[in-house]
């Protein structure tokens, strides 16, 4: 569970930091900056012999460091290498190591580091083993505000990830350009970075032109408790160290500064901040890891009823169903007893069945539940077919302040399919829809592949999300059929009739709300019976619809014309293959508020 809590709980943009432990001092004041952030850290234990010595002169040192590492890996956030680097030129071997190690941040103290590993600035930072972060003087106890300068080099992402590792209680991330830039009155070479920092309301920006930028970060740093800065624009090939700017804010702020250099290859020409955006991926890291939770953290149902119950809040189960009657009862009743009859979270289940024709309906009503055939409701407006119209329905049929969603396919359903998706939303207010995840095994012959399911979602919509929608790449499951969601949000939003329906929601809650009302969580594993692969292409024709039509609000015109929705399926029987077209148009819902029988049902 700790470590369950310890991946899943916090904001770790910056996952491993390593520290070279020197057996004369260096690394204790890296190692008291590291400690701010939520990383996991690793100390490396590094003797230097002077060349003419024996290397076995080195053992009594490496046995103190040993002792000393053992001490600090009492500590559970510290890793303490067994492995001492014994050497007459330690910052090549360490250079070796980091290459094996890979962490995502090297901390290396100013001059002190430097002489104890025998080298230059230059030699560091001019071919990197991996990212570096040099840090001059003395962190307070705990940083009150970071000021992260970016003036428009290939190193800004870094800069900025290191400055939101630190958790201060306020940032500022300070835009600087030269007045002799042609693009210096716009934010035209800042599109990376202020796409992500829109989306973070805790961090300040300021946007300034000058001439002098070193000058206007040192009277800036005087409200500062540090500076995080990125070094020289040049490639890494470069001889030059921090470069001029960068050098001046280091010999010349009097609050601690820590420059930062990326150590992956820069293979364009010109570096402005468009390259910043690449840093789309600090917005996502910092949403997973604040957003995702864990089933195993909500188990406690009493609390879960208690924050249900401080917040006067009711929940809806609503259950989509088709022909589904060798699993549907199993899942009410064991959502039913353990959310309703023994703990009072659930205030309502029904099922929301698509016109079955096995005993599904039959089934459902003798396990005490309502039960309604979705073509038979708002009959007025035409009966479709299609998930997501059952979905749109429910929220007519439900009362619910929060209706959650769970498929009636699941075989190894449990109680944490429902209490693991309520509890973000029961204990974060600003979270709007939860959306579950999890391993799907795939059976393929006798065989059963752990990872093999959620073939739609691997190859149709989380690259369409990666491509048009990257802010929404770190979720899990788009389409997960285990969600919940906010009655007040969900009944403003258009439903896709059919398979888009999850991946149209998502995308308007981003839109209309922002990534932080979303967050997800992990359900462990669900078994369900697999589809085939034409059925899987018909509902990956369906996601791509889907995902036009969004796009269609950002481009200002229709995408897609009638011939787009009519899919031409390749069949085979014995006189050979064929071809037959099959209409799938992936039709939406105007939001339920908007309709009259809705409307007069809620008094609204």
């Amino acid at each position: 569970m700790k470590t369950i809590m310890k991946k899943y709980s916090k904001f770790v943009p910056i996952h491993t930091i390593l520290i070279p432990f020197v057996h004369e001092g260096p690394g204790l004041q890296a190692l008291e900056v590291a400690r701010y952030m939520d990383a996991e850290i690793i100390l490396v234990g590094v003797v230097m012999v002077p060349p003419e010595q024996s290397l076995s002169v080195g053992a009594v040192a490496a046995r103190t460091l040993r002792k000393q590492l053992r001490y600090y890996g009492k500590d559970e956030r510290i890793t303490g290498r067994t492995q001492i680097i014994v050497s007459h030129q330690p910052w090549m071997d360490l250079a070796k190591f980091l290459q094996n190690e890979k962490p995502d941040l090297l901390f290396l103290e100013w001059d002190s580091h430097l002489r104890a590993l025998g080298v230059t600035v230059s030699e560091v930072l001019t071919r990197p083993p991996c990212n570096v972060a040099l840090v001059r003087g003395k962190l307070p106890n705990k940083p009150k505000h970071v000021l992260v300068p970016v003036r428009g080099g290939p190193h800004a992402e870094l800069a900025l990830r290191v400055g939101l590792g630190l958790h201060s209680k306020g940032m500022t991330a300070m835009h600087l350009r030269n007045p002799d830039d042609p693009q210096a009155g716009s934010d035209a070479p800042f599109k990376g970075l202020d796409r992500v920092l829109k989306q973070m309301p805790e961090v300040q920006k300021q946007f300034a032109i000058t001439d002098d930028a070193a000058q206007l970060i040192l009277e800036n740093a005087k409200h500062a408790d540090v500076i995080v800065i990125g070094t020289t624009s040049q490639p890494l090939t470069s001889s030059a160290s921090l470069g001029p700017f960068a050098d001046r804010v280091l010999r010349e702020a009097l609050c601690p500064v820590i420059a930062v250099k990326s150590g992956h290859p820069l293979l364009q020409a010109n570096y402005d901040e468009s390259a910043g955006i690449q840093a789309i991926s600090i917005l996502v890291d910092k949403w997973f890891a604040e957003n995702t939770f864990h089933a195993d953290e909500f188990q406690e149902l009493d609390d879960l009823v208690s924050l249900k119950r401080q917040q006067g809040l009711t929940i809806s189960l609503a259950l989509p169903a088709l022909n589904e009657q060798e699993t549907v009862g199993k899942v009410i009743r064991t959502v039913k007893k353990a959310l309703m009859d023994k703990i009072p979270l659930l205030d309502e289940i029904v099922l929301i069945d698509s016109n079955s024709t096995d005993r599904t309906r039959e089934i459902a009503a003798k396990e005490g539940v309502p039960v309604y055939i979705h073509q038979h409701l708002l009959e007025r407006l035409g009966a479709r077919f299609g998930k997501g119209e059952a979905l749109w329905k429910s929220l007519l049929v439900t009362s619910g302040d929060i209706i959650v969603w769970i498929d009636t396919d699941i075989v190894n359903i449990h109680p944490r399919f429902v209490y693991g998706i309520l509890g973000p939303l029961l204990i974060n207010p600003k979270v709007q829809l939860i959306k579950g995840f999890y391993r799907r095994p795939l059976k393929v012959g006798e065989k059963i592949q752990a990872e093999g399911g959620g073939r739609v979602t691997e190859l149709t919509a989380r690259p369409l999300l990666n491509l048009f929608y990257p802010e929404l790449s770190g979720v899990v499951q788009p389409l997960s059929g285990e969600y919940a969601g906010r009655r007040e949000v969900l009944e403003l939003l258009p439903f896709f009739s059919g398979y888009g329906v999850e991946i149209g929601l998502l995308i308007d809650i981003y839109e209309k709300y922002g990534l932080q009302a979303i967050a997800q969580v992990d359900l462990l594993e669900r078994i369900h019976h697999n589809q085939p692969l034409e059925a899987l292409g018909k509902m990956s024709f369906a996601i791509i619809q889907a995902v036009m039509r969004k796009l269609e609000r950002r481009v200002g015109r229709a995408m897609l014309e009638d011939v787009n929705k009519s899919m031409k399926m390749i069949r085979h029987n014995a006189k050979g293959y064929f071809l037959d077209v099959e209409e799938i148009a992936e039709r939406d819902r105007p939001p339920m508020i908007e309709i009259k029988e809705y409307r007069e049902r809620k008094n609204i």
